[in-house]
C-alpha cells in the first residue's frame, strides 16, 4: 500500500467529519453542505432514523437510535456512529477523511488501494506524474529501454514487438546499417536514407567514390562495391 496519496485523489480528501452544535447542524442541512455531521439524539427529538447499512447494521437494528447514541449524517443519509465505516476495511471513519463513491464510503487508504492508477511494470501506485505507453500507465523511472534500462521518459524511443527501446539500442540491435560508414540507419527524427538493391546509405554518406560529390537525387553508376557519378564513370572509361 502506498504511503503517499496520489495527486489525483488529493482533492477528494477534503470531506471531513465535523462535531458541531445544534445550530451548525441545522445550517449544514439547510445548505446541503458536503460534510458528515456527528451528533447525538437528544431527549424530546422525534426524528426518523434509518441506518444506511440496513440489514448489515452493526447495531443489529437499523431503525433503533437510543438516547445518548451518536449518529452520523451525510447528505440525505444516516448511520450509527460505528456504522459509518469504510466499506473495505470496516474501520469507523470517526473524524478522519473519507471518500464517497456511489453508495459506498471509503477511507482514504482503501480508496487509493482500490482505485488508484498503478504502474503496469511494478504494480505500485503512481503518486505523481507518470508516463502512458500503449494506453498503459508507468512510473517515469519504470519506463525504461528494454535493452539498456535507460529511462525513456521525455526521450526519443521506438518499439519492436511492443517493447520500447532507446534510439541507440534500437539502432544497434535492429536497424539497417549504412554501407559507407557501417553505422545504423534508424530513421528516428526524420533521418533520410537511400536503398539500392540490398545496400543502404545515409543521405550524407551517399556520394561518388571518386569525386566525393553527393549523389542524392542524381543518377549514379555502380562499380563493383563503389557508386560513382556519370561524369567520373566517363573519365574512368577514357
Amino acid at each position: 500500500m502506498a504511503g503517499v496519496l496520489s495527486n489525483q485523489f488529493e482533492k477528494k480528501l477534503s470531506l471531513k467529519t465535523k462535531i458541531v452544535g445544534e445550530d451548525r447542524i441545522k445550517k449544514a442541512k439547510e445548505k446541503n453542505e458536503d460534510v458528515a455531521i456527528l451528533s447525538m439524539e437528544l431527549p424530546g427529538e422525534k426524528s426518523n432514523f434509518q441506518c444506511s447499512l440496513g440489514d448489515l447494521c452493526l447495531q443489529g437494528d437499523a431503525r433503533s437510535l437510543p438516547l445518548g447514541t451518536k449518529k452520523m449524517e451525510y447528505k440525505t443519509r444516516q448511520w450509527h456512529e460505528k456504522c459509518f465505516c469504510c466499506c473495505v476495511c470496516k474501520v469507523p471513519i470517526g473524524t478522519q477523511s473519507f471518500i464517497p463513491r456511489e453508495q459506498e464510503i471509503y477511507c482514504a487508504k482503501c480508496y487509493e488501494e482500490k482505485f488508484a492508477t498503478r504502474c503496469i511494470k511494478c504494480n505500485k501506485v503512481i503518486t505523481s506524474g507518470g508516463v502512458t505507453y500503449k494506453n498503459e500507465p508507468w512510473h517515469r523511472e519504470c519506463f525504461t529501454c528494454t535493452n539498456c534500462s535507460k529511462s525513456l521518459a521525455g526521450e526519443r524511443f521506438t518499439s519492436r514487438e511492443d517493447k520500447p527501446y532507446c534510439a541507440e539500442c534500437f539502432g544497434e540491435l535492429f536497424a539497417k546499417r549504412c554501407f559507407a560508414c557501417n553505422k545504423p540507419i534508424t530513421g528516428i527524427g526524420g533521418t533520410k536514407f537511400i536503398s539500392f538493391e540490398d545496400r543502404h546509405w545515409h543521405n550524407d554518406c551517399f556520394f561518388c567514390a571518386m569525386c566525393r560529390t553527393s549523389l542524392v537525387g542524381r543518377g549514379f553508376i555502380t562499380d563493383q562495391d563503389d557508386i560513382i557519378c556519370p561524369e567520373c564513370a566517363k573519365q574512368k572509361l577514357l
